[in-house]
């Protein structure tokens, strides 16, 4: 599948400041950059640095009153969709050691306060099987609903009100997996069914010694996205970090397939 991706941020800062940029899709084996174009307004500072568990890159930017940034890019998303049931659960003692920091709580995701209730709710599964159980609960069970939560609301406020948008149902699912052992992590992808057109949160779980996306809300497909970065929440891969106030011109996301 190929994914063409055109995006546009505008944003007016309120003093000169530095940026944390992450909008571009990774190069990976399962998603092959074929090309790609960023261009921002006038900055006094611009320059690349890895970004966490090696996938993709980040970018630091020095910039003062109106920043604007467009991106466009063709990725070519090569990934099964496999069935996520199907697949075992790695015992601890052989999880390589990258995966370790993914079974640990993080700050959205306090997943030592839900053994009780993945052993009551699931107890009866494990590995993907688990996964996907937690998964179509996840989307039977909560409604999708913008403005529904903010930047502060954690996987334990979004249990409790049973409502949120893709970031939470993502960090609910990864919650749900650390707290059965299962290391997990968040993801920000670029995905053509998401409705409206944004960028867009999953969750990826590591079964059968790979990691695997899966889309709680149930707009994506893990042979649609193409990834942009991964952490251990939503504070490790947002799209645009501000070290100061600033405020919001126009933004837009645009992914179609190409046919």
């Amino acid at each position: 599948m190929i994914l063409k991706l055109n995006v546009t941020l505008h944003y007016r800062l309120s003093e000169p400041m530095d940026l944390l940029l992450q909008i571009e899709a990774a190069n990976l084996v399962d998603q092959r950059v074929r090309s790609t174009e960023i261009w921002t307004s006038d900055v006094a500072h611009f320059s690349r640095v890895a970004a966490d568990d090696g996938i993709g890159e980040r970018i630091w930017i020095h910039a003062e009153g109106d920043f604007s940034c467009t991106y466009l890019a063709e990725i070519a998303v090569d990934r099964p969709a496999l069935d996520i049931s199907a697949l075992s659960q790695t015992p601890l003692h052989l999880l390589p050691g990258e995966t370790i920091r993914h079974l640990m709580p993080s700050h959205y995701c306090p997943s030592e306060q839900f053994h009780a209730f993945v052993d009551a709710e699931f107890g009866n599964l494990t590995g993907g099987a688990r996964i996907a159980a937690m998964r179509d609960w996840i989307e039977s069970a909560f409604s999708y609903v913008p403005g529904s939560s903010h930047a502060q609301t954690t996987a334990l406020d979004s249990f409790a009100q049973r409502q949120g948008v893709c970031r939470d149902f993502a960090h609910v699912l990864v919650t749900l997996a650390r707290a059965s052992s299962i290391p997990a992590r968040f993801v920000s992808v670029y995905a053509p069914d998401v409705t409206p057109q944004d960028f867009h949160a999953v969750a990826e779980v590591y079964l059968e010694g790979s990691w695997h996306l899966i889309d709680p809300t149930g707009m994506a497909g893990a042979d649609t996205m193409a990834r942009i970065g991964v952490g251990s929440d939503a504070s490790s891969v947002a799209f645009l970090t501000s070290f100061g106030s600033m405020e919001l011109v126009n933004q837009s996301v645009s992914v179609t397939r190409q046919s």
